[in-house]
């Protein structure tokens, strides 16, 4: 006997779902993917993410001293512009 003429009997028994030779139901799949209803172990993890350890505060201090390199370097940068002799080579006739 055919797979398709055993899921054509069930018919009636399935719903308004259409047979499928696999078995496979998108709308159990789904219904069972969900959020369980009771996760026990819930409460006892709930620490990794509230406080010192949520995600902002994770990555806040990822880079210390960022900030004040980006300002020293900004501030050497302008210094040399205003400030320093450029030191400009021509290369003519004579050559080091």
């Amino acid at each position: 006997m055919y797979p398709t003429r055993i899921l054509r009997s069930a018919l009636p028994q399935l719903g308004d779902e259409k047979p499928n030779i696999t078995g496979f139901s998108m709308k159990k799949f789904l219904a069972n993917t969900k959020k369980p209803r009771y996760d026990p172990w819930e409460r006892n993890e709930a620490w990794r993410y509230t406080g010192r350890f949520s995600r902002f505060n994770r990555y806040r201090n990822t880079l210390p001293g960022f900030g004040t390199a980006v300002v020293a370097f900004t501030a050497y940068c302008v210094y040399e512009q205003l400030f320093l002799k450029k030191d400009e080579h021509h290369h003519g006739e004579e050559h080091h």
